[in-house]
């Protein structure tokens, strides 16, 4: 093992110099330019998530026979102006009738952004600015149509504001854990690809039999692998640099991004394991595609349906964002491809750690478990193990094994 770790090391330094000091790599840190256009094409699909996400909880607090009427004249009056254009009421139980407003809106298991307590005849809305503003004129229409069918004098709503509330604050968090999910994306996509055209390269000049005729192929494959993280996170380290700069001239014209659940420490932190363990998933099977390959059209080939399934994976992870604790989160967030970016939603909307804990040593076997398979591929397709290919004559000696010199 410790040999094996050490050739890995030589080949990781060879290939890093190699990329790093190249012509090719200036150009090649210009290439987050061309992922906005799946950037666009995620948004389609997260703007569906965002308008079932965005459907503010207003929470009732009257009495059981006002809510009962009120909850009736929602029903009635959403047959007629349309669902979407009145707040979602939830009654809460009779004993919340005697507990603060401003508690109940601390509650995140409630997740209200509103809490609509007094009774129909004077109506008292609390919550932040947002709700009350947006849904103020329909809490009084409802009210006044609750009490009377036949009239329709809007009643004044009293109003209380708050700074937070648990379902505003789940909403910002559900901005962030998106927002982090499409960047992990577009990186781990972009970078990912150098692992491919690196193979492909040496394969074609024969380097890559010379390297594996020298030391371990486990060693080649894991030197390589992460070699290429090494050269992504320098590329990420230039990119970031330059958007810091930009921002901090942009100043306060940029909006704040909303604090992750588990703080921004933390949530830094587990963005950079979980963009590791994506590239190494995905280099990994990138590295199984080569060595399964044995001409660039074949490359081409087989990595083209690889490409579409890790898109799907990333709608699945991205629809699983407002089901959290339902079983297609928990699927997404064991299915490898899937895991990172359901797991780093997950740290956006939820404080718990140790789930990270057993969400990254599984992928981290399983990026094992994809080398191994890898590894085996290559030796079976391209440098064909066994007694082909190599010459047998104790006169003579073999350079690397392969090449029989006289004696």
């Amino acid at each position: 093992m410790i040999e094996t770790i050490r050739a890995a090391f030589v080949i990781g330094r060879r290939d890093f110099t190699a990329i790093i000091f190249s012509k090719a790599f200036f150009f090649f840190l210009l290439g987050p330019m061309f992922p906005l256009l799946v950037g666009g094409a995620a948004g389609l699909l997260g703007g569906q998530v965002a308008r079932d996400a965005d459907r503010p909880v207003v929470g009732v607090a009257m009495s059981i026979e006002d809510s009962r009427q009120l909850l009736a004249a929602r029903a009635t009056l959403a047959e007629q102006v349309g669902e979407r254009r009145l707040p979602e009421l939830k009654q809460l139980a009779q004993s919340a009738s005697g507990i603060a407003p401003e508690k109940l809106l601390e509650d995140k298991k409630n997740g209200l952004a509103a809490v609509l307590s007094g009774s129909l005849k004077k109506p008292v809305l609390t919550g932040t600015s947002g709700p009350i503003e947006n849904y103020r004129g329909e809490v009084a229409m409802l009210s006044a149509f609750a009490s009377n069918a036949n009239s329709m004098d809007l009643p004044a709503v009293e109003t209380r504001l708050v700074q937070s509330s648990a379902g505003n604050e789940k909403r910002k968090r559900l901005a962030t854990a998106q927002a982090t999910q499409v960047l992990l994306f577009m990186l781990t996509m972009l970078l990912a690809g150098m692992v491919l055209s690196n193979l492909v390269e040496e394969k074609a000049n024969k380097i890559i039999e010379i390297l594996a005729a020298a030391v371990p192929m486990d060693a080649v494959f894991l030197g390589k692998l992460f070699a290429m993280l090494a050269m992504a996170f320098v590329g990420i380290a230039v990119w970031a640099t330059v958007g810091f700069g930009l921002a901090s001239l942009s100043g306060p014209a940029l909006p704040s991004l909303p604090a992750p659940a588990v703080g921004w420490p933390i949530f830094v932190l587990l963005g950079v394991v979980y963009f590791t363990m994506a590239y190494l998933i995905l280099g990994s099977l990138f590295l199984g595609i080569g060595a399964m390959a044995a001409t660039v059209r074949e490359v081409q080939t087989l990595s083209m349906p690889v490409t579409m399934a890790q898109l799907i994976n990333f709608f699945l992870a991205m629809y699983t964002v407002t089901k959290m604790g339902e079983p297609i989160e928990l699927f997404a967030c064991l299915f490898p491809f899937t895991s990172p970016f359901a797991m780093i939603a997950r740290a956006a909307q939820d404080a718990a750690l140790w789930p990270h804990l057993l969400a990254v040593i599984w992928q981290a076997v399983f990026v094992m478990i994809i080398l191994r398979v890898g590894v085996y591929l290559f030796r079976r397709n391209v440098m064909k193990s066994g007694n082909a290919g190599r010459v047998k004559d104790s006169g003579g000696k073999k350079l690397f094994g392969l090449v029989k010199l006289p004696s």
